[in-house]
């Protein structure tokens, strides 16, 4: 025996253990009935027997024309947050040729301007605001990081705007 050839490293047959299950240990009868079955086996009887079709949603007043959304939600809005606040005797105008909402109180001296640039209620739109007779000198970009445009967050962007330029309350 001492004269057999030694098989080469080439020539040794690869040998590999099945691997052990980890977790069967770790899995008792208890913890098997623990577990809960699979949805697909568990009884039918559990399903409601029928669904009722829900009634389609309305779509939302933000994917109105913007004329329309503009005339018929945003500038009573606008109009009620206002007043909430005690501004009143607001003039509230939307100007469809140039898609701007102007507002103007207290006989002329403050004035503010929206202009929705693309027409659309998710376009550019801008801020422009005056005191005391004088011109808007500043046109800002207003709602610039907003990605859902709705009629709250207008409204409450456009008091957020007049408040920060100390024209609704001196701060």
């Amino acid at each position: 025996m001492a004269d057999a050839p030694q098989p080469t490293p080439e020539q040794e047959p690869i040998v590999q253990e099945a691997p052990k299950p980890a977790m069967a240990e770790a899995v008792t009868p208890a913890a098997k009935k623990a577990t809960p079955e699979p949805p697909a086996a568990q009884p039918a009887a559990k399903a409601p027997a029928a669904k009722k079709a829900a009634p389609p949603k309305a779509p939302p007043i933000e994917a109105k024309p913007l004329p329309a959304f503009v005339e018929e939600h945003f500038l009573p809005a606008l109009t009620q947050a206002l007043a909430n606040i005690s501004i009143t005797n607001v003039s509230l105008l939307w100007v469809p040729e140039l898609n701007q909402v102007r507002g103007a109180w207290a006989e002329g001296k403050h004035e503010f301007i929206i202009t929705f640039a693309q027409g659309d209620l998710k376009g550019l739109k801008t801020f422009a605001y005056s005191s005391y007779g004088a011109p808007p000198s500043t046109l800002e970009s207003f709602m610039i990081d907003e990605r859902k445009i709705t009629l709250d967050l207008l409204v409450f962007y456009t008091i957020q705007r007049l408040t920060a330029q100390k024209i609704l309350v001196l701060n």
